[in-house]
């Protein structure tokens, strides 16, 4: 199983997403980014860590974290393991008693408490694969087109337009349609 580090870039959300978030993670040695469909009270909790807010009273990650602390361990990483049938599956690995353990979660959960104990987050290479979006500017150029075959105007497959919906959609960091539309990609791809 090989394991590829990522950091949060950032949350988004548009107003037909029902209340939901997308969770945006980043490559950190690659341009790979990977959007998760996450719901509003996980995102305020990642996003009240992230900016150092500390509520009057510990909110249910805070409290899972004093409660890890209290019985002498601490999260280690984070790791999103499995995609099955568009859902995100994680692990929580931590140490106890010598021994290293793992506590099957919801990746929005898992990444909450990463947040709060400074843990590291990771992705199945096979899942960024399949579910990472390419971010615009790292793609590699194509240097064997010639200038005759850029000058004669081509129409464009199904396929081709959904890959430029789904560039337009990056671009406009709008994840959620992005990860709707790597979707339906994949399934044109078989």
């Amino acid at each position: 199983m090989n394991k590829v580090k990522v950091d949060i870039m950032g949350l988004s959300t548009s107003p037909s997403s029902g209340g939901a978030y997308a969770l945006i993670l980043n490559e950190v040695d690659g341009n790979r980014r990977l959007p998760i469909i996450i719901g509003t009270f996980e995102a305020q909790a990642i996003a009240l860590e992230l900016e150092h807010i500390k509520p009057p009273r510990p909110m249910t990650h805070d409290l899972l974290k004093n409660i890890i602390e209290n019985f002498g361990t601490n999260v280690d990483e984070v790791f999103i393991n499995d995609l099955s049938e568009g859902t995100f599956f994680a692990k929580i690995l931590y140490e106890d008693n010598g021994q290293q353990m793992e506590q099957d979660a919801r990746p929005s959960d898992a990444i909450a408490l990463a947040v709060r104990f400074g843990a590291s987050i990771f992705v199945d290479a096979e899942v960024l694969e399949e579910a990472g979006i390419i971010s615009e500017g790292d793609e590699p150029t194509d240097l064997t087109s010639t200038s005759e075959a850029q000058d004669q105007p081509k129409e464009l497959t199904k396929l081709e337009k959904l890959e430029n919906e789904l560039q337009t959609a990056i671009d406009t960091e709008n994840y959620e349609k992005a990860a709707r539309l790597r979707d339906e990609i994949q399934k044109l791809k078989g």
